[in-house]
C-alpha cells in the first residue's frame, strides 16, 4: 500500500533538485532575480501619498485620481 508513495516522492526529488549556488553562477541567478524592466515601470508613476494635495492636483490638470487603499498596516494587511 505504501509503495506507490514512496515510489513518487523518489521520483519527484530527481525532477525538483536544486542547483548548487555557488562563485561561477552566483552572478547568473542574482539576475535571474531581479525584476525587469517591464515589471517596475509602476515606479515611473508620480504616486502621491496625501490626498488633498492630489485633489488639488488633480483639479488643476483636469485628471482623474486612482485612489488605492485598505485596510491594516501595509507589512500585515489584515
Amino acid at each position: 500500500m505504501l509503495r506507490f508513495p514512496a515510489l513518487l516522492l523518489a521520483l519527484c526529488s530527481h525532477a525538483i533538485a536544486t542547483p548548487e549556488v555557488d562563485s561561477s553562477n552566483i552572478a547568473r541567478l542574482h539576475a535571474l532575480m531581479q525584476p525587469t524592466a517591464e515589471e517596475t515601470k509602476w515606479l515611473q508613476i508620480p504616486w502621491r501619498t496625501n490626498l488633498w494635495q492630489a485633489r488639488m492636483d488633480a483639479a488643476a490638470t483636469g485628471k482623474p485620481i486612482y485612489l488605492w487603499e485598505m485596510d491594516g498596516h501595509p507589512l500585515g494587511c489584515t
